[in-house]
């Protein structure tokens, strides 16, 4: 009985998470994908979380039971935030699925740097997402045209270094060789770039 009520409770939560997400994209703006994502989540449980305590139904779970359920659909809101919506919002790899699904499903090897730079940034107004994300992250602020790090950017961008440095892979497959580029990409970076701010 109590396996019932809790796949009882968790149908109903996931059906609150899918209607309020789907209510919230269609009808409400959104700022970031991620945080409207997770803001749907905890709603979905908070709600489900009520009717779970308030109903008599679900009473053949004791409290510490019913809290558990609650944490897990916590959980889950933030994974499907991060997993879904989040993904196919910011991901390179499906763009390059869709890129290649909209070309007729092929395109050169070679021309892979251009679709990036020249197509990849423009239909995803990749540049405007990115930095209205930052701005309500409040890791940068945009004064007089020049982007600038704030001190909770600067910590961020610290310990992605350090995490990049020591914690990603040294031998990660790139086109068929191992390389630890990607542990300091920035190793290949010109000294003294035209576009810093005065």
């Amino acid at each position: 009985m109590k396996i019932s009520r809790a796949t009882a409770a968790t149908v109903l939560f996931v059906v609150l998470l899918v209607l309020i997400y789907w209510l919230h994209i269609a009808y409400l703006k959104v700022d970031v994908v991620f945080y409207s994502a997770i803001a749907d989540g905890v709603l979905a449980a908070s709600i489900s979380g009520v009717v779970l305590f308030a109903t008599p139904y679900f009473s053949s779970l004791n409290k510490f039971e019913r809290t558990q359920l609650v944490v897990i659909w916590l959980l889950a809101g933030y994974g499907f935030a991060i997993s879904v919506p989040t993904v196919i919002d910011r991901s390179l790899s499906f763009y390059i699925l869709e890129k290649l699904q909209q070309r007729g499903g092929g395109i050169r090897q070679d021309a892979f740097e251009y679709v990036f730079t020249k197509e990849y940034v423009r239909e995803h107004r990749l540049v405007d997402v990115r930095l209205t994300e930052q701005q309500e992250s409040g890791t940068v602020v945009i004064r007089d045209g020049c982007v600038k790090l704030t001190a909770k950017g600067d910590k961020l961008a610290s310990f992605s270094r350090m995490f990049r440095r020591n914690f990603l892979p040294r031998e990660r497959l790139l086109m068929g060789g191992y390389s630890d580029d990607l542990t300091d990409p920035f190793r290949t970076s010109i000294e003294q770039p035209q576009y810093l701010c005065k």
